[in-house]
């Protein structure tokens, strides 16, 4: 059996946040290296969803082009999701020749088979602008909630779903003026015919394999009766309709984009057929909740009309994350971006991962806070996972030269801690194929939480002396706890795996080798320890709430100010600010603090001294890039000890409205020591 795995095209307009990396790629990507470590054939296939009315409008508001606005989003895209660990075969974009062609062939296979219907109807339409207007470029008052900027197919204040003649007084995004009804033609998917023929029949039959809520969302649109769904648009940005007289008109992005699965397999093999048209192949589409109807309805009915490919086996989709208690908006800048995640946190993108598999919304919406994660990191990662493999090759390293021990007799507590080895992989194996993340990763810190209980409880570190050889014996069983760890990690925590088995000396193997050979023998030379994860300290994660909320403060006074400023601050006295000795400072050192991501040791000429002054700006500057700069130093400051640094003055910066710290500096150098007044 092989698989073709896909996740969700990522529309090409803006960079990627957590939520896209929860919702699809975190659990897809687990999925498929799971699959390549168990020996199947497996593709995982992606791209940049390039075409649609998010993409032009993004090039309206940066005054750029439609297709400059999706290389520099693929790109960027791109980029981060190598850089973060999701292990693509191929990241395709639908902008490509290849995918126009195959999506092009694709609907004249529909159109010369009859499927499509043609219908007349009405349509807004931008006299000034003289274009037909898609959904979202036309905004209006929610007739549900009152919201006065819903969109033309959805309200996302209150969530509903509309239709551009719902909203009450109908404005163009293009001219600002109300749009007029003129009639338009278009191509439409007969889905109400294909209800009736075999898509309710197929749908139901999956009552049991599918998540529930998946499931639950098909039924409910079936219930209601499915229409039938246009699969072009009045758009000059897209795939053209492949007729003579095609009247300007493109596909539909929601047909067009599901096709760059196909377009992406084909760029990536020229045996794609067997991953699309093989009855031996397992059709897998990891998506989030809100595009469910596309992938269980809409896609399946246009590959059934095909007549050639495959129909999706599972759709696992996840519900949505949220935000430090708020829903995830692009719109309002309320997001992680993972970009900045990356370049904030580097080389934690295993902490990141471990974070969102851990508290993924696989069954209802959740919610991530910089807080939890924080813990996650702190209280799972270092604590116990760790905790168990620092003690375990330290002892190792301590008592034996850094070379694996004996195994000698068995006692009550090794077998208990061996049958917890031999029974993980099975464990993890089973909630994976039940698509059950979260629960395959807890398996994983069980397993480590029996490592560690069982070092606690053989205490071999007191038996030295005493007991040498039982003390080899409970090493030997920890490091087979550890091997075993190493390997299960690989689909969760890939660049932590590999680090780990390093640490161990081991090669990467498949699952079916690696568990035969989790036994380290006697006198195998193990690498160097090294702390596997490190703790995040307060200031790191006060940093990001503080951005988080100041960028959203920023944005929502946007079209009132320039700059967000904070309120001022309670008058206060001359003499209380001449009691203040501000002077001009000259960096002469700068050096990061042990275990604290937000703070630079500065070294300050101040004219009558030199001094230190620990300073919390390592997050914006580079310690090599500020020696020589001068900076205003608040010079009577009570001294303070900070990470153990006695820290002598504070240096003044101001913050702008997107957080960034700037230096208070003289516009030109002058001596140190100079006052300020």
């Amino acid at each position: 059996m092989r698989y073709l795995v896909t996740a969700a095209l990522p529309y090409a307009n803006g960079p990627l946040h957590i939520g896209h990396i929860a919702g699809c790629y975190l659990p897809a990507d687990i999925f498929v290296r799971y699959q390549r470590l168990i020996g199947r054939d497996v593709k995982f296939i992606c791209g940049s969803d390039e075409h649609g009315v998010p993409i032009t409008l993004r090039a309206r508001k940066e005054s750029s082009t439609p297709q400059q606005v999706v290389d520099t989003y693929h790109a960027m895209m791109g980029k981060a999701f190598s850089d973060f660990g999701i292990s693509f075969d191929i990241y395709h974009r639908t902008s490509d020749a290849l995918h126009h062609e195959t999506a092009a062939d694709f609907f004249k296979t529909l159109y010369k088979k009859g499927v499509f219907t043609e219908e007349e109807s009405e349509q807004y339409y931008d006299e000034e602008a003289q274009l037909f207007l898609a959904d979202r470029y036309i905004t209006g008052t929610c007739p549900k909630c009152g919201n006065p900027g819903a969109y033309g197919d959805q309200c996302e204040k209150c969530g509903t779903s509309l239709s551009p003649k719902e909203l009450l007084n109908p404005t163009s995004q293009l001219s600002g003026k109300p749009p007029v009804l003129r009639k338009t033609k278009h191509w439409y998917l007969p889905l109400d015919t294909m209800q009736q023929d075999w898509l309710q029949e197929w749908l139901l039959s999956k009552e049991d394999s599918w998540k529930k809520n998946v499931f639950g969302q098909c039924k409910s649109w079936l219930d209601q009766g499915l229409q039938p769904r246009a699969v072009t648009r009045d758009l000059d940005w897209g795939v053209p309709v492949p007729l003579p007289d095609n009247q300007g008109k493109v596909l539909y992005v929601w047909f067009d984009a599901p096709i760059g699965y196909i377009s992406a397999t084909k760029a990536l093999t020229p045996h794609w057929e067997q991953y699309w048209k093989s009855p031996d192949t397992k059709l897998v589409h990891f998506i989030g909740k809100d595009n469910i109807v596309f992938h269980c309805i809409i896609f399946p009915a246009m590959l059934k009309a095909h007549g050639d490919y495959i129909l999706p086996d599972q759709v696992p989709a996840n519900e949505f994350l949220n935000l430090e208690g708020d829903k995830i908006s692009t719109s309002r800048n309320w997001a992680v971006w993972l970009h900045e995640y990356l370049a904030d946190f580097p080389g934690k993108q295993d902490v990141l991962r471990y974070a969102l598999c851990a508290s993924a919304p696989e069954t209802k919406d959740n919610d991530f806070t910089w807080k939890d994660f924080q813990d996650r990191n702190n209280n799972e990662l270092v604590a116990i996972l760790g905790n168990f493999v620092n003690r375990t090759l330290v002892l190792c390293e301590k008592y034996y030269a850094g070379k694996a021990p004996n195994r000698g007799e068995l006692l009550d507590a090794e077998s208990v801690c061996l049958q917890a080895v031999s029974e993980a992989p099975r464990l993890v194996r089973e909630s994976i194929e039940k698509y059950r993340f979260r629960e395959a990763l807890s398996h994983v810190m069980d397993l480590a939480r029996a490592g560690n209980k069982y070092l606690a409880d053989t205490e071999p570190w007191k038996h030295q002396k005493t007991n040498p050889a039982y003390v080899e014996t409970v090493l030997s069983v920890a490091l087979e706890v550890t091997a075993t760890l190493a390997y299960l990690c690989e689909p969760f925590l890939p660049h932590s795996a590999e680090k780990l088995r390093s640490m161990l000396n081991i090669p990467a193997r498949s699952w079916e080798e690696a568990f035969a050979h989790t036994c380290i023998e006697s006198g195998h030379i193990l690498g160097t320890a090294a702390l596997l994860f490190e703790k995040i300290e307060d200031e790191s994660i006060q940093y990001q709430i503080t951005k988080l909320h100041n960028t959203k403060a920023a944005l929502n006074t946007e079209e009132t100010t320039a700059l967000a400023h904070k309120p001022q601050k309670p008058s206060t006295t001359y003499e209380t600010f001449s009691a203040m000795d501000l002077r001009v400072a000259t960096i002469i050192a700068a050096e990061k603090v042990e275990k604290a991501d937000k703070l630079l040791k500065l070294t300050l000429d101040t004219g009558i001294d030199t001094r230190t002054v620990v300073s919390g700006i390592a997050l914006h500057f580079n310690p090599e890039d500020i020696i020589g700069k001068q900076v205003t130093l608040l010079a009577n400051l009570e001294p303070r000890k900070i990470r153990g640094i006695e820290s002598n003055g504070m240096i003044l910066m101001a913050e702008d409205a997107d957080g960034k710290l700037v230096f208070v500096q003289p516009s030109r150098n002058t001596t140190p020591g100079s006052t300020i007044n």
